[in-house]
């Protein structure tokens, strides 16, 4: 008889795993209890498989063999609640595709810089001729390509969502950028359980195996330190050096991994900041590993574009440069943004705040903000953290709106800095709709 697999929610994860289930001969069931997009409804469709929405319907879902649970879906959610009474296993999408593929894996995780190191790794493979997937919480579902294509390494940005739904996975090389309260709503608010829930990606992982991380991040270190694990560490630092593992060192970037050494200027970096130079480090420790050429390291940092609502420079208008940084829905990304600002910055800031302790900023909010334009339906805590440390400080639920004001606080050679540290909910469909909206109304100006 054919194994029942039920898959909750029929988004990128959920139809991406559907496609794969089927093809390995799954009896394939999908149950989302909002409404499907109706580009997934005509794969659905297309592929004849059974599905429902608006709602799960127990009796189709508790006799499954397994189930694959997107990972909006919180484990506090009864239906999941339910299965796990009954003891059938719920697993995450790179949990069931995993087991499918036996190509090499490089799983990123972190509280941020995830998506810009996955990409940069991504396309130095690329460069080097590598045949490549990029997945996970980026472009295409794990589980179609696994279906689809014949891989030989896959990069893949993992949150700490997905890895709560793992059991075999195993990355041979995994990378945990940092960690830094976030999501704490998924976690009962304890910062402990987030920290475990990061560190999974090593948790499968043997002796032959490495785990990159952040030896300037007290909390990956004293986990690391508690809990060691079995597979070789590789530190990255801006403020130390290591026989084996990444570090800044007379304004070279060197990755140095059994006496093998390689260095580039960080000037020909392409990505600035602080933070992109550990997103450098971690990239190019992972080429380093799988052996790619130096000179090819070295030609795909110096020419990484890199990505979307992170930093993204949009246009300079009366020399004032306007800065989408949409994808910075937490305290510490955005920490990182004001950090790499040089000159006085108007910032845009909030929307859904997760348990945000916005003490970090101050520093930088006195030496490098002028004013401050807080986007959110409610912006109470903002305005009572922020109201005395600038001569301006105004609120609005528009996009349009801040940006309005902006252009008309800024001063020529001044930054308008988008970094909401929140999540953007409360009037925006995610991130990136947050960031376009940006974009289109600089554009308006």
């Amino acid at each position: 008889m054919k194994k029942r697999l039920v898959i909750l929610g029929a988004g990128e994860s959920g139809v991406g795993t559907a496609i794969l289930g089927k093809a390995k001969g799954y009896d394939v069931f999908l149950s989302d209890f909002g409404k499907v997009k109706n580009h997934y409804k005509e794969i659905l469709t297309a592929e004849e498989f059974t599905w429902e929405e608006e709602g799960h319907t127990e009796a189709l879902i508790l006799n499954a063999d397994v189930v694959m649970k997107s990972p909006g879906i919180p484990d506090k959610a009864p239906i999941v609640q339910r299965l796990l009474e009954k003891g059938v296993p719920v697993i995450s999408e790179i949990e069931f595709a995993s087991q499918y593929t036996d190509a090499t894996i490089v799983g990123i995780t972190g509280s941020n810089g995830k998506t810009t190191t996955t990409m940069l790794t991504g396309f130095i493979l690329e460069q080097a001729g590598i045949n490549l997937g990029v997945a996970g919480n980026i472009g295409d579902s794990y589980a179609k390509m696994v279906a689809q294509k014949e891989i030989d390494t896959y990069v893949l940005e993992i949150s700490s969502f997905q890895l709560d739904g793992i059991a075999d996975f195993v990355p041979h090389i995994a990378v945990v950028l940092n960690v830094t309260p976030d999501h704490l709503d998924r976690y009962d608010y304890k910062f402990e359980n987030y920290i475990a829930s990061k560190f999974r990606i090593a948790m499968n992982q043997k002796e032959t195996d490495y785990l990159i991380y952040d030896a300037d991040d007290p909390v990956s270190v004293d986990w690391l330190n508690k809990h060691p694990v079995r597979s070789k560490l590789l530190p990255f630092s801006l403020t130390q050096e290591f026989e084996n593992g990444a570090f800044i060192k007379d304004n070279n970037l060197v990755v140095q991994i059994d006496n093998n050494t390689f260095t580039m200027t960080t000037n020909n970096l392409a990505l600035k900041g602080q933070h992109n130079k550990k997103n450098a480090m971690a990239a190019s420790t992972v080429a380093n590993l799988l052996n790619i050429r130096k000179a090819t390291i070295r030609e795909s940092l110096e020419g990484f574009q890199g990505v979307e609502h992170r930093l993204e420079q949009v246009l300079k208008i009366n020399n004032v440069q306007y800065i989408n940084d949409s994808k910075a829905t937490n305290v510490n990304a955005t920490f990182y943004a004001l950090d790499s600002m040089n000159d006085p910055t108007v910032w845009i800031v909030g929307g859904v705040d997760k348990g945000n302790d916005y003490r970090d900023l101050y520093p930088l909010i006195n030496e490098k903000v002028k004013a401050i334009i807080c986007l959110g339906v409610d912006n109470q805590k903002l305005m009572s953290h922020f109201e005395n440390m600038v001569d301006i400080i105004v609120e609005t639920p528009s996009m349009t709106e801040a940006v309005k004001i902006a252009y008309k606080v800024a001063e020529r050679g001044d930054n308008v800095l988008l970094s909401p540290a929140c999540a953007s909910f409360d009037l925006f469909e995610n991130y990136e709709d947050r960031g376009r909206q940006f974009k289109a109304a600089v554009r308006n100006l």
